[in-house]
């Protein structure tokens, strides 16, 4: 799970975690939940990065958004039809519960053969 100790994801956060995003990646993290429950505002700039995220990890595991609690924030991602983009959970323990089980069918999905 990666949370942020700032407020504001904006232009001057988002390209250091985007670097962070692709640290992860790279790295091997399988899934991650980026918990969004600190954050008070976001722009493009955020968004960007957050959509970084996305790419990396989809079709490789999970990428989650949780708590997404400012109303701000979830009007953006609404009107930035985003929503329909993102996995957005409304917990961290909802969003571990959904990779387990996310993983658990990956695993009975699995061609024995392999």
């Amino acid at each position: 799970m990666l949370s942020l100790d700032e407020e504001h994801l904006n232009s001057a956060i988002a390209p250091n975690l985007k670097s962070e995003f692709v640290v992860l990646h790279n790295n091997g993290v399988q899934n991650l939940i980026f918990d969004m429950e600190g954050i008070a505002f976001v722009d493009s700039s955020g968004l960007s990065a957050i959509l970084t995220a996305h790419r990396l990890w989809k079709g490789q595991g999970a990428f989650i958004l949780t708590g997404i609690i400012n109303e701000t924030i979830d009007k953006l991602i609404k009107i930035s039809k985003l929503d329909s983009v993102f996995t957005i959970i409304p917990t961290v323990q909802e969003s571990i519960d959904y990779i387990m089980m996310e993983q658990i069918e990956r695993e009975l999905n699995a061609d024995p053969e392999d």
